[in-house]
């Protein structure tokens, strides 16, 4: 064909890329009407610190709680089929603002909040409105940054299959804490900072004694370079009085003697005057050493006091199996109890419940309890009314169930512990402390530099499984690129 009589295929060329873009738009409507969910943040009163962290994997969405209830919500994408994040109880056990993945091309995780070794994390990244990640929970850069700076080291963190939410709960078997160690915690810092103040204090007054004494005795020892060198002419002068070869010499010889035995009387008496002047400064620097080396230690008592109180405070992680009959105590990350327990009816099923101590209720020594209940126990109509943790009102998207807590309460009835086990952990509890009640036993995730990780047996572990041969190398090679991750203890503040 003549190149003149050809068509011009630009026509079909935009036809063709027209439909494409139709068929696209047709299957990216879902996606962005399920994208379409913003971020919310709670309006009805001040937000308070994160405890806990719920992402439910039916809903693609993550809920932020503090003390009252949720103040944070966002859209997530978690693991797809085949690579699923796995249902359980975890807490964030890393964080690092600008993490590369060394497990899938170097991937950027920005602003990594870990909460397994073997690789599962909280991070930003892109949302395409379903589960399509290799494991990890994906957030919204912006709340993921927001997220990472609000947070601390051992936040609960639980994937549940389904949307759950915290219910209030009262039982005789959540431990209460210790009377007045709040109080006391607190005199102990103030005595920490009073003994810091005065060491601080201490340490200057030897310095000022030091600096004091060091100049005035350079008018001290300028007096005594003059006299030496008044001492060295009185000796030229005797000397050149023995061989003078002539009177008159020997006339100028004496005169330059005397005229040296005059200055050196004269230093001397300056010598002595300037001495006696600068001996009580001398004096008063060893007493202001020693003042000083007493208050530096007084100050490090008191902070080692006030950080072993500190530390008898920080929060506790209970976990008690019915598939081990094993009752677990952790703190800051480290296993400090272990002991048998009794589960009544011990081959019925008692679910997986997390409660968590809220916060001191009206300031007094008992503590206010959560519960959330993953799966199991009795129906919902057992246990009397709770009170849900709301955000007051005014939520966009819709309220997670709020069950009430009578299959917790049930689980709770259930376990027997030992009595020398149970004054063991009386007191211990403080807010942020909780107690895991499950069916399952600890996962191999649980390490010595973890909390308690639960994994639901019975929900896909794609995630986890993908990466257990690769743990080893995953921990080693963690690479952070321009800042550290965090390696506080868990009850450290960000």
């Amino acid at each position: 064909m003549h190149p003149k009589h050809r068509r011009s295929p630009r026509p079909y060329l935009a036809a063709a890329v027209l439909a494409a873009l139709i068929t696209a738009a047709a299957h990216a409507a879902p996606t962005s009407a399920r994208n379409g969910r913003s971020v919310e943040s709670i309006e009805s009163r001040s937000p308070g610190e994160p405890i806990m962290a719920i992402v439910s994997l039916r809903e693609q969405r993550i809920t932020i709680y503090d003390a009252k209830g949720w103040i944070l919500r966002a859209p997530v994408s978690s693991g797809q089929k085949g690579r699923e994040t796995p249902a359980g109880v975890f807490s964030v056990i890393q964080k690092d603002a600008d993490h590369h993945s060394n497990l899938y091309d170097d991937a950027w995780m920005p602003h990594m909040q870990r909460i397994t070794w073997s690789g599962i994390a909280l991070h930003g990244g892109p949302l395409p409105g379903y589960a399509a990640s290799h494991g990890c929970v994906r957030m919204p850069f912006d709340f993921a940054a927001r997220l990472f700076d609000l947070t601390r080291l051992g936040m609960r963190v639980i994937v549940a299959p389904s949307e759950v939410a915290p219910v209030e709960i009262v039982h005789p078997a959540l431990f209460p804490s210790k009377p007045g160690a709040a109080a006391l915690a607190a005199a102990r810092a103030a005595e920490a900072d009073e003994a810091a103040r005065k060491a601080d204090q201490a340490r200057l007054v030897a310095v000022t004694a030091s600096r004091e004494a060091a100049r005035a005795m350079m008018g001290v020892r300028v007096l005594e370079n003059l006299k030496r060198r008044a001492e060295e002419q009185l000796a030229a002068a005797e000397a050149a009085l023995g061989s003078a070869p002539s009177a008159a010499t020997k006339v100028e010889a004496d005169d330059a003697k005397a005229k040296a035995l005059a200055r050196i009387a004269e230093l001397e008496a300056q010598w002595a005057a300037a001495r006696d002047e600068v001996q009580p400064k001398l004096d008063a620097v060893g007493p202001a050493r020693e003042a000083a080396v007493a208050a530096e230690a007084a100050r490090v008592a008191a902070a080692e006091a006030a950080r072993e109180l500190a530390r008898e405070l920080d929060p506790v992680s209970v976990f008690v199996s019915r598939k081990t009959q094993r009752f677990y105590v952790r703190r800051a990350f480290q296993p400090i109890l272990e002991s048998p327990v009794t589960i009544i009816d011990p081959d019925r099923p008692i679910g997986t419940h997390v409660f968590t101590a809220m916060a001191a209720a009206g300031g007094g020594a008992d503590l206010r309890w959560s519960v959330v209940s993953l799966k199991g126990g009795l129906s919902p109509g057992e246990g009397g009314e709770p009170q849900a943790l709301t955000n007051g009102g005014g939520a966009h998207a819709a309220e997670p169930s709020t069950p009430e807590p009578g299959g917790a309460k049930a689980a709770l009835d259930r376990i027997v512990i030992p009595q020398d086990i149970v004054e063991q952990v009386a007191g211990m509890a403080s807010p942020r402390s909780s107690l895991i009640v499950s069916d399952e036993e600890l996962s191999p995730e649980t390490a010595n530099d973890t909390d308690f990780v639960v994994v639901l047996s019975d929900e896909p572990q794609g995630g986890i499984a993908i990466r257990r041969r690769g743990l080893p190398a995953e921990v080693r090679s963690e690479r952070p690129r321009g800042r550290f991750p965090y390696w506080r203890s868990p009850s450290a503040r960000p």
